[in-house]
């Protein structure tokens, strides 16, 4: 009787324990976000917020479509401005509102978009800025990263000079100074919430021409202004 007394003592503390190790597997797997589908090349990029499904969404999906485009554009000869992709304009490619902040994911996609896009080339875009072909040697980026002052990477959409000149130059200052601001505090916006944007006046005068193409132009500025200063520009 004491030998299986001895026994049941000794089954029930095996059991106990394998118990408390398939727990502790559980709580390791739920704290690295229950291996759904991790992805290594994703380890590298910035984590501006948001839910794991958000980044994780967006990251996969600009990606595979700036790869895409990238993969299409050699097969052609040739190499083009990735901004000029409406898939990277819209950046919305994956999305669904379950997912969170929509603005947040559109930086996200874009981000992975370029980086696809010029994998196809043979161009590893860095944390760091820097360009390096496969062999890791630094190079010069030969499609630029982002427009800053050079109004010649704006659309035309109309209108005179002076109008163009204005409303991006007024857009731009307005932006890059909320978005150095922003990147001051650790936090990040929709740029579309911002007064100025929805105003879009800054500098406008009557005698530059029509106001709503002036507004149309700032808001371009604005947009890209607010990406510079939030990233340091």
């Amino acid at each position: 009787m004491k030998k299986q007394h001895l026994l049941k003592e000794i089954a029930g503390v095996v059991l106990g324990l394998t118990l408390l190790l398939a727990i502790g597997s559980l709580a390791t797997v739920s704290a690295q976000g229950g291996y759904r589908n991790q992805d290594p090349r994703w380890d590298g990029y910035p984590n501006w917020g948001g839910s794991f499904d958000l980044r994780q969404t967006a990251l996969n999906a600009g990606y595979n479509q700036g790869s895409k485009e990238g993969r299409n554009e050699r097969a052609r000869g040739r190499q083009t401005n990735y901004q000029n992709f409406s898939a990277y304009q819209n950046a919305t490619k994956g999305y669904n509102s379950r997912l969170g902040d929509r603005e947040l994911y559109r930086r996200y996609f874009r981000l992975a978009f370029e980086n696809g896009y010029n994998t196809e080339f043979g161009i590893q875009t860095r944390r760091d800025g820097d360009y390096r072909d496969n062999r890791g040697d630094r190079i010069n980026n030969p499609i630029q990263n982002r427009r800053g002052r050079n109004w010649d990477r704006y659309g035309t959409y109309g209108g005179s000079f002076e109008l163009r000149q204005t409303a991006l130059n007024a857009g731009y200052n307005e932006g890059i100074k909320e978005g150095r601001k922003d990147r001051q505090k650790g936090t990040y916006r929709d740029f579309r919430s911002f007064n100025a944007y929805q105003k879009a006046t800054t500098d406008y005068s009557s005698k530059l021409g029509d106001r709503e193409l002036y507004r149309r132009y700032y808001r371009d500025g604005f947009e890209n202004g607010y990406s510079d200063g939030l990233n340091g520009a």
